[in-house]
């Protein structure tokens, strides 16, 4: 088999904290960006080679259908839909408690006011993912949480037709180097949070789903107060097939996991 490779936009080190800035101006959807250091990277389809899994790599493919073929902005599947990764997660991980707090749909084209993530990221630093742990539980709870055992998993799904392009990639843990990360700055006209960026290194070994549907999931950590590795993740400028258009459309779902006090 011919190796699959993809273009990826990793972060570069710098003198200085680099930022987004987002909804720049107060645009919605507009962003302005760091220096980014383009490299194609070569793929391991985990559909085809397998070998990946949550427990060892903090991220995992599943088989997952859904009741729910749409998600708009009414929102009225959302009820339906906590419940479903409600019962993925604690079936899949085993957590005792799943409080699912974000829902984002990215439709990748021009128009489109969320659209997929071309940046080699995890979601939330140490300290980031403590003040978010604290803005959903609270003070006295989140100090509950912290003397257990918590986790805060992303899961990624398919919307309307089987992903063509820009599908989702992982970096595995295993293989990038501490010195990798950098904090980078999310500017927004009314706050600022921070993400971890990640730095080209040609020991990173990435993996993907090729012609994931949306019966299937990524599911991968962003976060863990006992050290589960977190996942660098990035959509990938690839296309599987050149004679298929659709447009690639996905829900991603930030979940937050008590593994029991």
């Amino acid at each position: 088999m011919m190796p699959r490779t993809a273009t990826v936009n990793y972060h570069v080190h710098a003198s200085e904290r680099q930022a987004y800035h987002i909804d720049a101006g107060g645009v919605v959807g507009k962003i302005i960006s760091p220096e980014h250091d383009v490299t194609e990277v070569q793929l391991t389809d985990v559909r085809t080679d397998g070998g990946v899994s949550f427990d060892q790599d903090s991220v995992g493919f599943l088989t997952a259908p859904s009741t729910l073929t749409a998600f708009d902005q009414d929102r009225a599947w959302q009820e339906t839909y906590d419940q479903e990764l409600t019962n993925l997660l604690k079936r899949e991980v085993g957590a005792t408690e799943v409080i699912i707090f974000d829902h984002t749909v990215r439709i990748d084209d021009p128009n489109a006011t969320r659209k997929p993530a071309r940046n080699v990221h995890s979601d939330y630093s140490p300290e980031g993912a403590h003040h978010r742990l604290i803005d959903i539980l609270g003070e006295a709870k989140a100090a509950e949480w912290s003397d257990g055992h918590y986790g805060f998993i992303n899961v990624w799904r398919p919307v309307e037709n089987p992903i063509n392009s820009a599908p989702l990639g992982f970096v595995r843990p295993s293989s990038v180097a501490d010195e990798d990360w950098l904090l980078l700055d999310l500017i927004y006209p009314d706050r600022r949070g921070h993400i971890m960026g990640l730095v080209g290194n040609p020991n990173h070994e990435w993996v993907y789903q090729s012609r994931m549907t949306p019966d299937e999931v990524a599911m991968f950590n962003i976060y863990d107060n006992r050290g589960k590795a977190s996942v660098a993740h990035s959509a990938l400028d690839m296309i599987e097939d050149p004679t298929i258009t659709t447009v690639r459309q996905s829900i991603e779902s930030r979940t937050l996991v008590c593994y029991g006090h």
